[in-house]
């Protein structure tokens, strides 16, 4: 059984040495740098189902509710998840606001406002991958020695994942906890989760809120957070998933190739396993999201401990998302 800590090395994050090398061999995967309008015609047609599917539930039974919940909400809600992420990486408009407000509109069915503050947080992560005080990403010392490797806790833990998210925050104290994009981002979920409730009744918040807590937690979907970061193989750090589910997930199983590629969006990040294959081939990866949930649950060898984390945070070198060719820039926060 492991050690009831988490992993730490002294070593740096291995993108940033590992996006050098791969663009030192294949320079032309600068070209799929870019942005993906379209993807917003995605976050139109998704919001729009997840409200026409609330509507159509407000009069139902309730176990219908939470079955339509699980297999269509769920995946619904988390293909929204992944918009926001392309938004937070400004990967749809050329318009850093465009992407603020694509990623708010997004949030709409997912009931709780949180789109602006996971664009602040996940930057971090980007920045100072398993840097304790910085990378929101890494769970609570007091999350991981309540969960630690126990069945019925992992259980809880996916069960109740957003708000141990929500108590992460507290910790990150580097990080703007208000702004006036926040102020709209809750505003507008105001306006929005009043108007269904009006209009159409608490059973349809009731099937959007269940949505959003299958989409990341007890839900094979959940398996995406384990999938990232959780160390599975020795003291490899990151992991893709190269299974069926990207295909209703918008390629967001493409982890290290996005971790290496921040600024790539999410219809080109397979292109990058194509062209860089000798890089990615050799990387422990996962192809079933179902089954790392279970052996996430049941096996004892992977708790919350199994992370890997680091301090040195000194001058921090970053792919800026902002720019529209990778450059290696200093960052000396």
């Amino acid at each position: 059984m492991k050690e009831n800590r988490f992993i730490h090395l002294s070593n740096p994050e291995p993108h940033r040495l590992r996006t050098k090398e791969i663009l030192k061999s294949h320079p032309d995967i600068r070209n799929l740098i870019g942005k993906n309008p379209s993807s917003f015609l995605i976050i139109i047609a998704v919001v729009a189902l997840q409200i026409t599917a609330a509507i159509i539930l407000s009069s139902q039974a309730w176990w219908a509710i939470i079955l339509t919940a699980y297999l269509f909400g769920a995946f619904a809600n988390h293909a929204l998840f992944v918009m926001i992420h392309e938004c937070s990486h400004k990967l749809i408009f050329k318009n850093p606001d465009a992407n603020i407000l694509a990623g708010i509109f997004a949030n709409m069915p997912q009931v709780f406002p949180s789109a602006v503050s996971f664009t602040r947080y996940h930057l971090k992560h980007h920045s100072f991958q398993g840097v304790y005080e910085l990378d929101g990403d890494l769970p609570n010392k007091w999350e991981a020695k309540l969960i630690n490797n126990y069945f019925i806790g992992k259980v809880f833990w996916l069960l109740f994942y957003p708000f141990f998210q929500f108590f992460r925050l507290s910790r990150l104290k580097e990080i703007k906890p208000f702004d006036k994009w926040m102020v709209l981002n809750y505003v507008v979920q105001i306006i929005f989760v009043t108007c269904i409730l009006y209009f159409f009744g608490s059973k349809s918040i009731i099937y959007l809120t269940l949505s959003l807590f299958f989409s990341v937690g007890l839900h094979p979907l959940g398996a995406r957070w384990i999938q990232e970061h959780y160390v599975v193989h020795e003291n490899q750090e990151t992991y893709s998933y190269y299974g069926i589910l990207n295909t209703v997930s918008f390629n967001v199983g493409y982890h290290n190739e996005h971790h290496d590629f921040p600024s790539v969006p999410w219809n080109k990040l397979p292109q990058i396993k194509r062209k860089a294959g000798s890089f990615y081939d050799s990387l422990i990866s996962h192809t079933s999201w179902t089954k790392l949930f279970f052996r996430f649950l049941f096996d004892r060898e992977i708790s919350l401990y199994s992370r890997i984390t680091r301090s040195n945070r000194g001058r921090v070198k970053l792919i800026d998302e902002c720019k529209p060719d990778i450059e290696i820039i200093e960052n000396n926060a």
